[in-house]
């Protein structure tokens, strides 16, 4: 892992910071990207000279493509891309409404669609034996109630990483996503009080309801997935394509 170039999208805290403070770790470059600039410059700034911030917004390929040649003037061409940026929204199936269902799909599947596709372009003209690791969910193994557009849109994310694992595969490019559980995020935070809402609950009992389904009984940490991020990235992985990995502390386990 050390020295090569990694991009990362919705870098700016939660599993993305957490996986940028992970590779930098890690002895690699990294390109911390997000919508939100200045909340980006602060993680760069958590890491040091190994890394830059770029502002990427991932609905726009010209913004994504414009970032990877920024990337690669400021540190050379880039070795490992994790397609992070996600978002989240709330309602009963039956209330959704198109903003709901186009706001999540745009950034969690065309988002991850753009993101992945500039860089499998990026490592084609590079000859580089790529790797890119695409942040799914646990709602992408199953439907979650209050959820379904971002389920779907996460059902998405997985239906193409497997897909273009097996296109990339002969190019030695290898892409993989990991499905994480209830993640202490500032995601969750407000999907804790949307879902307080919809149920007429206490948040506090909302919260301790997804200890309560996860076995290994605690919420899980960013940097439980950022861990996993980097290991699929690396070449201990190296036989791994195609997968969506739980990293949920057992809410699923096939």
């Amino acid at each position: 892992m050390r020295d090569k170039t990694v991009l990362i999208t919705g870098a700016a805290n939660g599993i993305g910071r957490a996986s940028a403070r992970a590779f930098a770790r890690k002895g690699a470059n990294v390109v911390v990207t997000d919508i939100d600039e200045d909340a980006a410059n602060a993680v760069a700034q958590e890491i040091g000279q190994r890394a830059i911030t770029l502002r990427l917004d991932v609905t726009n390929k010209l913004s994504i493509e414009t970032a990877f040649a920024s990337a690669e003037t400021a540190f050379g061409p880039i070795a490992i891309v994790h397609a992070n940026a996600g978002v989240s929204s709330m309602n009963r199936a039956v209330d959704l409404s198109e903003e709901d269902w186009d706001f999540n799909f745009n950034i969690n599947a065309k988002g991850v669609f753009f993101t992945n596709q500039v860089a499998v372009q990026h490592f084609l003209k590079h000859n580089t034996k790529g790797a890119i690791v695409n942040t799914a969910s646990l709602a992408a193994k199953v439907g979650a109630p209050f959820l379904a557009h971002y389920s779907a849109s996460k059902f998405a994310v997985i239906g193409w990483t497997q897909a273009l694992a097996r296109e990339m595969a002969p190019f030695g490019i290898r892409v993989n996503a990991v499905c994480p559980g209830f993640v202490k995020t500032p995601m969750q935070e407000r999907e804790v009080q949307w879902e307080a809402e919809l149920m007429k609950l206490p948040p506090e009992e909302v919260l301790q309801s997804y200890i309560n389904q996860t076995p290994l009984g605690r919420l899980e940490a960013p940097e439980d997935v950022a861990d996993v991020v980097v290991f699929l990235a690396s070449e201990d992985a190296r036989f791994m394509t195609g997968q969506g990995i739980n990293v949920t502390g057992g809410v699923y386990m096939t």
